[in-house]
């Protein structure tokens, strides 16, 4: 079996041959030119389940000799790595991931947590060509993916014998469990792998993470993720912090489940030509970098959200007006109830805003649908959760000393819907009555 050539960069080549003998491969390696600190390409070579693996010895500005070792004890299916998919060594011998060529574009990685987003993220990739070993505590959430065409797991190590080198596993987990399941997985992996978090965990924990697997040469790479349950079709958008050539490598992935360039027009007087935010994915910085942006993102949706709500509120009891209100000490009087007097139809109002209004947008699209299946709402509560990413948004504006009252004020909104405010609501009625023996309205 002979090797192909490759042709690295920079201006660095080697040849090599592979002959089969009675026990494996016997290779053969030219020399190589290169510079001390330069990374230069190699590949695999398959023979049985044995891989014909190169590393670089020799070093300084001379020829150096690339020597072939046989890696042999694998169990695991190496067929996408050794189709041909090349890898960076430094020359120190340790792996750095290349980015596939445009001839190995697709690539298989494991999924952890396989949850909405979770799944339909598996499905995308799925649908793209993509292979996706997944694993999840929920054996029926593992089985569905399996029989679309999902390599099923038992078990974190299983998903592990099942990648091929460098190993990228994707948790889409909440972030509670994240340093745990990293626990889980950091014995499993070796030198170039890379694990990813594309939860909506803490900046300040990918930047801590970061460190602990880099000492176990690992890579962690932190991707915020946008789109909800409409990414199946949609995309999403990826916000994504960590090493150039992790990043680089998993750029396969990012890309198919990035909604692309669609129908959006570019900027106007935008001249960037060498990034991939148009592509609806940007590589945003270093580590926690992704997580950093993810979350200002949601505490603007926060706030977006709260000012859609409170609008409409008020468009709902426009009709006030026409309510009769009791007259007495604990009743402000409405002092022109005439101009109050519309039954305003929201359902209608949300859809005429999303044709040409300048406040149209995705969330106001997802608004009108909801009211179009249920105008009063009927079937929430009103109980409005937070996962802790405008906490966080709020905690960096005071650090940063950055105003964000619309911010803040959408996060407390929140707690209040929780009945957070209960207490204190009592505490204001009580002292109401403690110095003016006002008493409470029953609750209408």
């Amino acid at each position: 079996m002979t090797g192909e050539k490759c042709g690295g960069e920079r201006g660095i080549h080697f040849a090599a041959a592979a002959e089969q003998d009675g026990d494996g491969l016997a290779l053969q390696i030219s020399k190589v030119n290169f510079t001390t600190g330069d990374l230069f390409r190699a590949f695999v070579i398959e023979s049985g389940s044995q891989i014909a693996e190169f590393r670089l010895h020799g070093g300084n500005d001379a020829d150096a000799v690339i020597h072939g070792s046989i890696v042999t004890g694998l169990e695991t299916p190496v067929k996408r790595v050794l189709d041909g998919v090349p890898f960076l060594w430094d020359v120190k011998g340790h792996t750095i991931p290349q980015t596939p060529t445009k001839e190995q574009n697709t690539m298989r990685i494991g999924m952890v947590g396989l949850g909405r987003m979770g799944a339909n993220m598996v499905l995308r990739l799925l649908k793209a060509g993509h292979e996706v070993v997944v694993w999840d505590h929920s054996v029926a959430a593992i089985q569905s993916l399996a029989s679309q065409g999902a390599v099923a797991a038992t078990d974190p190590q299983d998903l592990v014998s099942k990648l091929a080198s460098p190993k990228a596993v994707w948790m889409m987990i909440p972030a509670a469990y994240v340093d745990g399941t990293i626990a889980s997985f950091t014995p499993l992996l070796g030198n170039g792998d890379i694990l990813i978090d594309g939860g909506n965990s803490y900046y300040k924990d990918d930047i801590r993470r970061a460190k602990e697997l880099a000492a176990h040469g690992i890579n962690y790479v932190d991707v915020g993720t946008s789109g909800g349950v409409w990414g199946l079709e949609r995309g999403y958008c990826e916000m994504i912090g960590g090493p150039d050539e992790a990043v680089k490598f998993l750029d396969p992935i990012l890309k198919t489940l990035a909604p692309g360039k669609g129908d959006a027009e570019p900027t106007p007087g935008r001249t960037r030509t060498d990034s991939t935010a148009e592509e609806g994915y940007l590589h945003c910085g270093s580590s926690g970098a992704g997580h950093f942006v993810k979350m200002v993102h949601n505490g603007i949706e926060y706030g977006m959200m709260a000012a859609y709500a409170e609008g409409l509120n008020i468009l709902k009891n426009a009709n006030i007006g026409k309510v009769k209100r009791e007259i007495d000490a604990e009743t402000t009087p409405l002092r022109e109830p005439e101009a109050y007097q519309y039954d305003l139809d929201l359902p209608e109002i949300t859809e005429v805003w999303r044709r040409g209004s300048v406040v149209a947008s995705w969330l106001l699209d997802l608004t009108a649908d909801a009211m179009a299946r249920d105008p009063e709402l009927a079937t929430f509560g009103g109980r409005v959760s937070d996962s802790g990413e405008g906490r966080w948004t709020i905690e960096a504006a005071i650090d940063e000393g950055v105003p964000a009252p619309v911010l803040t004020t959408a996060l407390y909104e929140r707690f209040a819907s929780r009945n957070q405010a209960l207490f204190a609501d009592k505490i204001c009625s009580a002292m109401r009555y403690e110095f003016g023996g006002h008493h409470e309205k029953p609750a209408e």
